[in-house]
């Protein structure tokens, strides 16, 4: 699919607040994020409903069916809104995903997923290596070009500029140049809309790429990198336990706590899977 078509929508929305200083409290205008609802369906068929800012809806709804494993290996042909009436009736918040049947039908998730939430344990580690399998041998990354991307991506941030209230996610090449940029309150919604954008272009598996997230690398996280074919996760804060045996077990680099280097201090990150190399600086 060489285009879709995108609805303007608000991705933030000015609220009066009161501002304390120390001295009392003074009346200001705030630019806060905007949390809505979205309802996904594939092939008609209800998927999820996700709290989500809206904002690059089709790539959200394609990227959270791969990263699921729903779409089963079929193509997408069209995403359009609405699937159960009108768009504007719908708000623009219901996205149906087409593969003119192809995809096998889905469960539907049983309660709304929040901007917060993830897959929920809902798969393990088990499942996705009989779905998807390890990565295989791939070149190193080298871990300095993976502790300055948080710099590189920095300057797209522009909905956490105005509001700091949102995730960033962001796939990079082996140049460390960030190629698509994706904002959204829910972290995982980031991460989909970017793996959503990828496979609509046709650069899925990208394995030639990293994931980068400005906030923590949870399990779901490191599940929707490996069954996107990412080689390397960097990610701002700690990942958990399960996220590095997660990684350990794709054969994925994973890089936590990662920092740039300012005012003559060297850039760092912690190392939590992938090759320890031989001390060149690759992992």
């Amino acid at each position: 699919m060489d285009s879709l078509p995108r609805v303007a929508r608000g991705r933030t929305a000015k609220v009066l607040t009161q501002r304390w200083d120390g001295a009392g409290l003074r009346r200001r205008p705030d630019e806060l994020i905007v949390e809505e609802p979205l309802e996904i369906r594939l092939d008609d068929h209800l998927v999820a409903t996700t709290m989500r800012t809206p904002g690059h809806d089709f790539e959200l709804a394609v990227g959270l069916c791969h990263g699921d494993g729903l779409l089963g290996g079929a193509p997408v042909l069209t995403c359009r809104y609405c699937g159960t009436g009108s768009a504007v009736d719908s708000e623009f918040n219901v996205v149906s995903v087409d593969t003119g049947g192809a995809a096998p039908v889905p469960e539907p998730r049983v309660s709304t997923t929040t901007s917060a939430c993830g897959l929920c344990g809902s798969t393990s580690i088990d499942d996705l290596r009989a779905r998807i399998g390890p990565l295989g041998d791939t070149a190193p990354w080298p871990l300095e070009l993976l502790a300055a991307v948080p710099d590189r991506v920095r300057p797209s941030q522009e909905l956490f500029e105005v509001t700091g209230a949102v995730h960033a996610a962001a796939a990079f090449d082996r140049a460390g140049e960030p190629l698509v940029v994706r904002e959204d309150i829910g972290r995982h919604n980031a991460v989909d809309k970017v793996v959503g954008r990828l496979l609509l272009d046709g650069a899925l598996p990208a394995s030639d790429l990293g994931l980068y997230v400005s906030g923590r690398a949870g399990f779901e996280i490191v599940q929707k990198a490996w069954a996107a074919g990412f080689t390397a996760v960097v990610a701002v804060s700690a990942p958990s336990a399960l996220a590095v045996e997660t990684a350990r077990q794709a054969g994925l680099t994973l890089a936590g706590f990662v920092r740039d280097g300012h005012d003559g201090e060297p850039a760092t990150c912690n190392l939590y899977s992938g090759q320890e190399g031989d001390g060149s600086g690759a992992a």
